[in-house]
């Protein structure tokens, strides 16, 4: 026991030492402009200019090849990075899961750019797969609050082509293999958006096709990921009435969203409209539906 510990611990350490960043753009950030330095305070980024990814590897003795690009939330003002992302990301790794915590642009650019940000980093993961020791088809996006609506519009809206900068690397798949969705914020239409994120994506008064665009509940397709999603009815900050949106039965997918709601937000409210995540040893459902994950 002592010594599975110890492994654990050392895998841990190593994962973390060799985090590393990553800029997305190095061929130059799409609609660059000076904005002053980034800001990393209190566990939070801000200010971002220069797009980037920082790695997280598998813990040495277990890697599986799956990969999660996580997207920390902040209502499109600033990251959590430390609470959404790192601790996320440290946990994925004793799961044998290398991870990618996503530094993307926010208020300061605004809509497209953290899409194009998001998208840019599932490529540029894929098309590095070899080198990060990863599947390519199991590369998933996680995100939590803004960040959750950032993902899943990575979710919807990847073959958009608002998501292109007309780079090489525009022709490798941005699709995520799959979708965790943590107390998203989904919709950014009707009374149920969260005013803040539209406002800081959007602007102060964003036409109603960009909001009809941007509420990605509007977006799902049978193309969409499988997707996990979880919410707890206790959130202020989110309530979660802009995400319970998105579980109702779609006509454009196969999946019916089987859902389980709770006050408590320690088992919080969870709907896994199709999720499918394949663990070692695990197939898929079939046609991609799973029972909710409670």
């Amino acid at each position: 026991m002592k010594k599975t510990l110890l492994l654990l611990i050392l895998s841990v350490s190593a994962a973390l030492a060799s985090a590393a960043d990553i800029p997305l753009w190095p061929e130059g950030v799409p609609g660059a402009r000076n904005i002053g330095p980034e800001v990393r305070k209190d566990g939070y980024v801000s200010n971002v200019s220069e797009p980037s990814i920082t790695v997280v590897h598998a813990a040495v003795d277990r890697p599986n090849g799956t990969a999660v690009i996580i997207a920390p939330g902040g209502g499109y003002v600033r990251m959590a990075n430390a609470r959404e992302g790192e601790q996320y990301a440290n946990w994925l790794s004793t799961l044998g899961v290398t991870s990618f915590v996503l530094h993307y642009r926010a208020q300061e650019f605004g809509h497209p750019a953290p899409l194009q940000d998001v998208l840019r980093a599932v490529r540029l993961v894929r098309s590095r797969a070899a080198e990060f020791g990863i599947d390519p088809a199991r590369i998933g996006v996680m995100g939590s609050s803004a960040g959750g609506h950032l993902a899943a519009s990575a979710g919807t809206l990847f073959d958009n082509p608002i998501g292109r900068t007309g780079a090489a690397l525009d022709a490798t798949s941005a699709r995520p293999d799959f979708l965790i969705l943590m107390y998203p914020v989904i919709t950014l239409d009707g009374p149920a958006a969260h005013m803040g994120s539209r406002k800081s994506l959007l602007g102060a008064s964003p036409s109603p096709a960009l909001m009809q665009l941007m509420s990605v509940e509007k977006q799902v397709t049978a193309q969409t990921p499988p997707t996990l999603l979880i919410h707890t009815q206790a959130d202020q900050a989110v309530p979660v009435e802009t995400a319970s949106c998105s579980t109702r039965p779609s006509p454009a997918t196969r999946c019916q969203p089987r859902c389980t709601c709770s006050n408590r937000a320690a088992m919080a409210w969870a709907c896994a409209t199709t999720w499918a995540p394949r663990l070692p040893g695990r197939s898929a459902p079939r046609n991609g539906c799973a029972p909710a994950a409670c």
